[in-house]
């Protein structure tokens, strides 16, 4: 079982080429199910079947797994059958039918267009690293970037006098982006810069030594500024959600915000549909004169 397990991630890894953030997720999901089927005495894959698999499920979620992850499970473990049946390897699916319990939908924390402004114009001194992490914080909130995409970025993706980036997100997908004003004065006042590092290769955002920086690099960066500027906790992903937020409450066209995002699916970008009814919600029960509650007696 577990020879077949690392041929079906060698299969990802060199003719799916999938991330290795992806490989790894998956190689974690379906490391829990060899356990569970050592476990159970299970020698081969084709002897697990819905009960065994809903036993685990059940498991895992008592042990506090989120709905999200169980869903991230199931998906490895249908991506890994079809490949078995593909390979004459086995017959069914134990996945096929199975949906994770449902849990409390959680919406992602933005930065309202105040805090994000906040963020974006503090004063940003003529010096290698506060130069680029200004570059860093105005491309992702620009144009959406996955912390993958930007710590992949080259300089041939930049097109600053057109205002656009080309990005290469999951399932090797490449889109192209708008950069905004902002972004591009970031950038072009970061490459300067970067230029004296003497990079080896084409990456946008180095080190002072020229290296690439990697996502952790990147997180620690993020997390600095909003400390400093805002005096929160701060992660790259919150960027990319404050981007798509204020982008769906300007435009109010998802069908745009789930391609800039990458989406393949609209209904993961109609989360953010949630945090627009928030936000008028908010609106509604601030300024609204029905809706503000007397502070006297009835």
């Amino acid at each position: 079982m577990e020879a077949q397990l690392e041929a079906y991630c060698a299969y990802l890894r060199n003719e799916r080429q999938v991330s290795p953030h992806t490989l790894q997720a998956y190689r974690q999901d379906l490391g829990k199910v060899l356990a569970f089927c050592q476990k159970e005495q299970l020698a081969r894959w084709s002897a697990l079947d819905i009960q065994h698999l809903r036993r685990l499920i059940a498991r895992l979620h008592q042990q506090g797994q989120s709905s999200s992850s169980l869903a991230r499970l199931l998906s490895a473990v249908r991506g890994l059958y079809r490949y078995l049946n593909r390979e004459g390897l086995c017959s069914h699916d134990p996945a096929n039918g199975l949906s994770p319990p449902k849990g409390e939908r959680r919406l992602p924390k933005t930065l309202d267009t105040d805090r994000a402004l906040q963020l974006l114009e503090g004063a940003v001194e003529d010096e290698f690293l506060a130069v680029r992490d200004q570059a860093i914080l105005e491309l992702f909130y620009s144009s959406g970037l996955r912390l993958s995409e930007l710590t992949g970025l080259d300089l041939e993706q930049l097109d600053l006098s057109d205002g656009l980036v080309q990005v290469h997100g999951k399932g090797s997908k490449t889109r192209v982006l708008p950069v905004g004003r902002k972004a591009r004065e970031a950038l072009n006042a970061w490459l300067p810069l970067r230029a004296l590092s003497n990079p080896p290769d084409d990456a946008v955002f180095v080190s002072q030594q020229g290296r690439r920086l990697g996502p952790r690099a990147i997180q620690l960066r993020v997390k600095a500024a909003g400390a400093r500027e805002l005096g929160q906790n701060l992660h790259p992903h919150m960027l990319r959600h404050s981007f798509a937020s204020h982008l769906l409450e300007s435009s109010q066209d998802l069908r745009a915000v789930q391609e800039m995002l990458g989406h393949a699916d609209i209904a993961t970008t109609q989360i953010y549909t949630h945090l627009d009814f928030q936000h008028l919600a908010s609106v509604y029960d601030s300024a609204h004169p029905r809706a503000k509650r007397s502070k006297g007696n009835d």
